[in-house]
């Protein structure tokens, strides 16, 4: 398929600007709505532009999952879940467009309506809209919905509902919910909380459920088979009720969704191999330069496509859990940063051929910018200087090594930080005044064997510069508990960002969540200038504005050192049956959840 980069990342820069524009306060009920501006689409359209309506439906996509789950309720803490399952069974009020910044459109709801300040929303439900056992989703399931997430429902639904002042059924089919909050941003958050069947749970601990019982909603697929840890068969529910709705027409065409999992990568690309999985991203070029060279391939039963995105790079790489004393201090986590010899690594690992993930919003207009923070941004960071890193307002950039196995450079500058943070060679190991040794666990999933090389070569630097780290590599069930309880020193992470930051931000980053149990503030960020950064990007009223604030919160993240980041994936490489087909039409977002298999189709 031939795919013109150039007009995707013209359109990407186009929809940016347009999305920040500026602010329009929503007067009366609306098809959709966006974080600025209006949405691109018309209350007219057929369909997402980037979905073909008349796409037949049938057939199957497979895909392989590396590790296991025991549980099938994605909308809780305890548990682990296939991470699919929330965009597959969490239907909401709107659903949001992947050619957009931050634009949603009516799914459950017909229309939205906002206060002149977004001080509260209003939804009105569809007129027919069902449960997939038939029954009628009401404002009381809206309701109870609503207030079960957000106080025994998974973390990242507790920080919306405490910016809740209160709810109110203000017809048969609408609800009102009013904010204590000023953050604009809320309206579009409460469009997109699942609603779940409140009569199924009558009687039931909720936030204890795990495979007994499987969540009731109103999505086009239902989990109709499952075995622990073995697979999960989706099924397409031929009597859903929302086929003729605008969002949904050209989506949801496939009958089955069937995720097969395998203890390792290693069993799962064998797998697809046979025949036994369709579908696969490959996340490593050499792989897929030199391993997609069977005879499925050969033959095109197998095709291989790169599909391109616009969305920024987001972090990935080894968090260091700063709840630690010994990783508290800045300069150790900058040492433990020079010690790690990227060059080296990428080439051993990709060919050199992925570039460095640089900040959290790189490949965005919304990086930070090289150099000293200039402009607005160095005018939202001044009053908090004297407690950043010296280079959060100078300027702050990775370092680069020489690309040879010893990094001299890097290992000197790593062991002039330990310095000067207490830590000395002594008797040939890194240590205190008090002569104890720099302890360093590395927590890893099983399932990540690449992210394992990484470390045994990141091991061998960190040996030069006296440190023997513990290397724990524990199974999917493990590494969730200990994750969730912070049992790390460092641990593999990935967090991905958009291009409209907002409230999560404060789950990924805030100092509230940094010691909330099962949250996503893996580092332990604790910082007044990171928490004033989300709060301007939430109340920006300004594009400008918008903008600098999360620029500033990049540097703010970037110079404190809290990861040590690894390559970026600036494209998806797919691999699939050839009777696995999409549009020629690519999103701005790419390949991200609702793109694949939601507007994909099977044709022979």
């Amino acid at each position: 398929m031939s795919i013109d980069f150039g007009k995707i990342a013209r359109r990407a820069a186009i929809a940016v600007v347009v999305g920040l524009a500026g602010q329009t306060a929503i007067a009366e009920p609306q098809h959709g709505i966006a974080m600025y501006g209006d949405p691109a689409l018309p209350p007219d359209f057929v369909s997402l532009p980037y979905a073909n309506p008349d796409a037949p439906t049938g057939g199957q996509i497979v895909t392989a999952e590396v590790g296991s789950f025991d549980s099938l309720n994605p909308f809780i803490r305890k548990g682990s879940v296939p991470w699919q399952l929330r965009f597959f069974l969490g239907e909401s009020f709107m659903g949001r467009s992947l050619d957009e910044p931050f634009s949603l459109y009516g799914v459950l709801a017909e229309s939205v309506e906002t206060g002149p300040n977004r001080e509260w929303v209003e939804f009105t439900l569809r007129e027919g809209a069902a449960f997939s056992d038939g029954s009628p989703v009401t404002i009381e399931d809206v309701m109870w919905s609503y207030e079960t997430l957000g106080t025994v429902g998974h973390p990242r639904y507790l920080g919306f509902w405490s910016k809740v002042e209160s709810m109110e059924q203000t017809g048969e089919r609408s609800i009102r919910i009013n904010f204590n909050t000023e953050d604009r941003e809320l309206a579009l958050l409460a469009g997109l909380r699942p609603i779940l069947k409140k009569a199924q749970w009558d009687g039931v601990d909720f936030a204890e459920s795990t495979t007994e019982i499987v969540p009731i909603t109103s999505a086009p697929y239902v989990i109709d088979d499952f075995e622990p840890g073995r697979f999960v068969s989706l099924r397409r529910n031929p009597d859903y009720w929302g086929k003729d709705v605008p969002f949904r027409r050209g989506t949801n065409n496939i009958d089955e969704v069937r995720l097969e999992f395998f203890g390792d990568e290693t069993a799962a690309f064998e797998a697809f191999k046979v025949g036994e999985v369709n579908a696969t991203r490959e996340f490593n070029v050499v792989r897929w330069d030199t391993r997609y060279d069977f005879p499925a391939v050969a033959a095109g039963d197998i095709v291989k496509e790169v599909i391109p995105h616009q969305r920024p790079s987001g972090m990935t790489g080894f968090a260091m859990n700063t709840r630690r004393d010994h990783l508290a201090d800045w300069r150790v986590r900058d040492a433990l940063i020079h010690a790690f010899n990227f060059e080296f690594i990428n080439e051993a690992m990709t060919g050199s051929a992925q570039p460095r993930i640089t900040s959290y919003w790189s490949n965005s207009p919304l990086a930070m910018s090289d150099g000293p923070a200039e402009g607005r941004v160095a005018e939202f960071l001044a009053p908090f200087a004297d407690d950043l890193p010296p280079d959060a307002l100078a300027g702050y950039s990775l370092p680069v090594s020489d690309g040879s196995e010893r990094n001299r450079a890097g290992i000197r500058a790593a062991l002039d930080q330990m310095e000067a943070a207490g830590w000395t060679i002594q008797d040939g190991a890194l240590k205190n005044e008090a002569g104890q040794p720099f302890p360093l666990e590395i927590l890893l999933d099983q399932g990540g064997s690449e992210f394992q090389t990484i470390i045994d070569m990141y091991a061998e630097s960190l040996g030069r510069i006296g440190i023997t780290p513990t290397i724990t590599v524990a199974d999917s069930a493990q590494f969730k508990e200990r994750s969730d309880a912070y049992e790390f020193d460092m641990v593999y992470y990935r967090r991905g960002v958009s291009l409209s930051p907002g409230n999560e931000q404060y789950n990924y980053f805030g100092t509230e969540d940094a010691d909330q149990i099962g949250g996503r503030n893996l580092m332990g960020v604790k910082s007044p200038a990171v928490d004033a950064m989300i709060g301007r990007l939430l109340t920006s009223e300004s594009q400008d504005d918008f903008v600098a604030a999360v620029k500033a919160l990049d540097r703010v993240l970037t110079a404190g050192r809290y990861v040590i980041p690894i390559y970026q994936w600036n494209i998806s490489r797919l691999a699939h049956a050839k009777e696995l087909k999409h549009p020629e039409y690519i999103p701005i977002f790419g390949d991200w959840p609702g793109w694949q298999p939601d507007v994909w189709w099977y044709e022979e």
